[in-house]
């Protein structure tokens, strides 16, 4: 799947979060940046950690003006246990048929383990106020994800 072209307007989308309410990319515009980011499944090792970096920078991203939202293929009801579990203080959205990640570039074949399979590529995208995308990152370690992020936010001047 082809990632889509930085300069244009993101693909916009609709999807239930955590506690069962549509949140539209859209109604961002005007007002903050986004963060868009794909991970493969809520409460497993990698993604914790990736969350609990988020989590942990609110301050900065709100200096921002930047508003996160974590994408995964898990049912809404995982998505609200996760977020209990730890006390995240963004939307985790739920993309169980991937369409969203696959208008992102972000569904595809993977290896884990010797099996080959296709899922969640683990990849965050920067939606400025216009509502273009003005930045992918794929390249990360989900523990440094949110240094990443930071730094991605100012070099683009956001």
């Amino acid at each position: 799947m082809a990632l889509p072209d930085t300069g244009k307007k993101a693909p916009d989308f609709t999807l239930l979060d955590h506690s069962g309410e549509s949140v539209t990319l859209s109604d961002f515009i005007g007002s903050h940046n986004v963060l868009v980011y794909f991970y493969p499944k809520a409460m497993t090792p990698g993604c914790t950690v990736q969350a609990q970096g988020l989590r942990d920078i609110a301050s900065e991203l709100a200096g921002r003006d930047v508003v996160v939202l974590g994408i995964s293929p898990d049912p809404v009801k995982r998505l609200a246990k996760f977020v209990e579990r730890d006390a995240l203080n963004f939307k985790l959205l739920s993309d169980e048929d991937h369409a969203v990640a696959d208008a992102y570039g972000a569904w595809g074949p993977k290896k884990f383990m010797g099996r080959e399979f296709d899922g969640i590529l683990r990849t965050s995208y920067l939606v400025d106020k216009s509502g273009n995308l003005c930045s992918i990152i794929d390249k990360f370690k989900t523990k440094d994800h949110h240094e990443v992020v930071l730094n991605t936010i100012a070099k683009l001047d956001l």
